[in-house]
């Protein structure tokens, strides 16, 4: 019998395996673009099925499913019986492949985008269903309102991250090594064409706008600009939350009459939009993967900005070169009012306290306050929107202050310039060619895939250390803590 089983493992490579991927929706983002990859890298050695919430915008090189009750909850929905989803699942699974798939992985099952999502998976496990769940967000990191408050996460199953960062926190909260793997994203360079475009004065930030993108700090980094290029940002969000406060940005540069364009990718091509631009920007708080710190250099373009030394640290191991990149945007903490400033801290940190059921004492936040706000500065990315306009109305009104935070922040004397830039960009591009095309991608897919296959996994995510582990008060950033604030 062991001698059977080290055949078919071995002959694994030759199998076709089948799969089954599970996801909310199939709109046009972030995730939906990770599985159409990871439907393309393994088309030629497995067979596969999406299943949804919702019909995909764009079609996928395999065959798809909808099932309505995967997608997000809806007011108007009838209540949802997770036996009856599990069973709809199972019976779209075997019209697809007749004796079952192998298994299933499901992107991003632990946010509550749909509350009875977890009691789906954890029903499709009970009937012998195999799991991979892949996580690209986390709710404890600073998504309140995706958090599933009650239930636990799905045990004793494999899980995949996409960077080290992610990974590491996980085996703190009680995952262990053998269930739980890193995959990190593809990516598809841009087909770049120089003749297509010519470069305008504009810089790019390529972004859906949302607010952890941190939209006021690009704008004020496009006061520093050194010819006045237009700051050009592609996409609106799609949430409540965000709209608000993106239609807030909109307003404010109106009546500023600053040198912003918003929209852009509405009505160009995201390729036409990078080719026009002098460099690309990124000012993000948070990210998953952060595509955003490669796919630039795809396009022959430098990227400057915001580091998030969390995330780039895996890049940099593969020899991408981010060195040029601030992770801090220092303005002076006299130029607020202290005592709201705190106030709104305070309120936040012990909001996100009472959300994820985690005991905060009073004197940890004062502390982080006092840390944070040492030397009477703070990080520009820590503030919400409101005291982000107060900062750029400042530096707007008087020159004195574009002085002071220059001399805070060296690096805004010259955005977007780097030494030997062409040197970088090749650097930066080779590296980008040999880590992440698809031909690695696909030996990942499927060596992940036969761990799951073959080793049974006996762990569970500890919720309060997972918590706790993003729950950072000394980079407490009420852009992603707080709700928006008019």
């Amino acid at each position: 019998m062991i001698f059977f089983l080290v055949l078919i493992v071995q002959g694994r490579d030759a199998y076709q395996m089948k799969i089954a991927f599970i996801h909310y929706h199939l709109k046009t983002g972030g995730v939906t673009t990770v599985i159409k990859q990871q439907v393309e890298a393994l088309i030629d050695t497995c067979e596969m099925l999406v299943l949804t919430g919702a019909a995909p915008e764009t079609p996928l090189p395999c065959d798809t499913i909808r099932i309505p009750e995967l997608g997000y909850d809806r007011p108007d929905q009838k209540p949802l019986d997770p036996k009856d989803v599990a069973a709809s699942i199972i019976k779209a699974i075997n019209l697809k492949f007749k004796s079952g798939c192998d298994l299933v992985h499901v992107h991003n099952p632990i946010l509550a985008k749909n509350k009875k999502f977890l009691k789906i998976l954890k029903e499709l496990q009970h009937r012998g269903i195999k799991l991979f769940l892949q996580i690209h967000d986390f709710a404890e990191d600073g998504r309140p309102q995706a958090y599933f408050s009650g239930d636990e996460y799905v045990a004793d199953c494999h899980y995949g991250v996409i960077n080290s960062r992610d990974y590491d926190i996980l085996l703190k909260a009680g995952l262990k090594k053998e269930g739980l793997h890193k995959i990190f994203n593809t990516i598809k360079p841009f087909k770049f064409n120089s003749s297509e475009t010519s470069v305008q004065e504009q810089v790019l930030y390529p972004v859906r706008a949302i607010r952890r993108k941190n939209i006021g700090e690009a704008i004020l980094l496009s006061l520093f600009f050194k010819n006045n290029e237009t700051l050009v940002i592609t996409l609106p969000p799609n949430s409540p939350d965000d709209i608000k406060s993106y239609a807030g940005w909109k307003a404010f540069v109106q009546e500023k009459n600053l040198n912003v364009a918003f929209d852009a990718g509405l009505t160009h091509k995201f390729s036409e939009l990078v080719y026009a631009s002098k460099f690309l920007i990124t000012t993000s708080i948070t990210e998953g993967f952060g595509l955003s710190f490669l796919e630039p250099w795809t396009g022959q373009k430098i990227l400057w900005g915001r580091k998030l030394p969390e995330i780039c640290r895996d890049f940099e191991a593969n020899g991408i070169q981010l060195d040029h990149l601030y992770s801090r945007l220092t303005v002076p903490v006299t130029w607020l009012d202290t005592a709201t400033l705190f106030a709104a801290w305070q309120l936040s940190a012990r909001k996100a306290g009472a959300i994820f059921n985690f005991n905060i004492e009073e004197k940890s936040i004062t502390d982080a306050f006092e840390k944070t706000t040492a030397n009477a500065t703070i990080d520009f990315g820590l503030l919400n929107e409101a005291f982000q306009k107060q900062i750029i109305s400042r530096v707007l009104s008087d020159p004195d202050n574009r002085a002071v935070l220059i001399a805070l922040n060296p690096f805004l004397i010259s955005p977007g310039k780097v030494s030997n830039p062409k040197d970088l960009i090749h650097n930066n591009l080779q590296a980008i060619f040999n880590n992440y095309n698809q031909a690695i991608y696909t030996k990942a897919l499927r060596s992940i895939y036969k761990k799951v296959l073959t080793a049974n996994v006996s762990h569970r995510i500890d919720k309060n250390i997972l918590f706790s582990e993003f729950l950072n008060l000394e980079n407490f950033s009420l852009l992603k803590w707080s709700p928006y604030v008019e």
